[in-house]
């Protein structure tokens, strides 16, 4: 039998982020073969990870990037158990490592992060998994404007903007507004009827409890009914920085046609 030093088992640590007693046994396990301990203790580790994957990923990091001539764009998250592993360098790293990727690729670009990711799961013990993403490419008169909001060395709330004959400049100020305003639609026809029927509904309830007079209500409603749409419709949102403009005035000639936005924790 190989004999298996305090210096194996300190190599094998340092190599894998294993405990003492898990290193030592993939040792034994293997003979002292450093590269089949690490294969045995990631595919222990995996089976570790499993068994935590019914847990809550509540934590994690976002990442944000506009490759090549800024007609290509990415926005993805890589989700964690707690905010510990997610400010970490590794977790960190990957993350950005995965944004770029998927700008590059696609979802092709994702799965070759598939290994990388089963690893830091051994390494940091967490139920660890690719979050949310959304990945543009910019049509022919297409502008591509983003913004990360960075928090304890991590991204945290990152926004992708896609503008038909605007610039990068504007495109990016309404991501900014977008990162903070956090509008749940593009404008009021994409919001479904059947959320606008049960919102009326309700806001028609409240002013009745509230005695409004019934020849006031339709006018009531309405009105409420408009202060709800400039809450969540981006379009009808007034600017963060002038709420004298809305987004709509501040594009101009421009045309808003699409954005994601994606949050740690949303």
């Amino acid at each position: 039998m190989t004999a298996i030093t305090a210096k194996d088992v300190q190599a094998l640590r340092q190599a894998t982020g294993a405990g003492i007693l898990d290193a030592r046994r993939a040792l034994v396990e293997t003979e002292g073969d450093q590269e089949k301990a690490k294969q045995w203790l990631r595919e222990q580790g995996l089976a570790g990870a499993s068994k935590r994957s019914d847990r809550e990923r509540a934590e994690g990091a976002v990442s944000v990037v506009v490759l090549g001539d800024g007609r290509v764009g990415a926005v993805a998250s890589l989700e964690c158990e707690t905010d510990f592993v997610a400010k970490s360098a590794d977790f960190v790293r990957l993350v950005d490592e995965l944004a770029e990727s998927f700008a590059n690729d696609g979802e092709d670009g994702v799965a070759a992060h598939a290994d990388a990711i089963d690893e830091l799961k051994v390494t940091l013990k967490e139920n660890i998994a690719v979050g949310r993403r959304e990945r543009f490419v910019a049509g022919d008169t297409g502008v591509l404007g983003s913004y990360l909001h960075v928090q304890n060395g991590r991204g945290v709330n990152g926004v992708l903007v896609e503008l038909a004959g605007g610039t990068p400049e504007l495109a990016h100020d309404i991501a900014v507004h977008i990162a903070f305003a956090r509008p749940e639609y593009l404008c009021e026809s994409d919001v479904p009827e059947s959320v606008v029927a049960a919102e009326r509904q309700t806001i028609e309830a409240i002013a009745r409890n509230e005695g409004k007079p019934d020849a006031q209500l339709d006018k009531v409603v309405e009105g409420r009914l408009r202060g709800w749409f400039k809450e969540r419709v981006l379009l009808d949102q007034p600017y963060a920085r002038d709420e004298k403009v809305t987004i709509a005035q501040l594009l101009g000639a421009a045309q808003l046609t699409r954005f994601a936005q994606v949050v740690v924790g949303a």
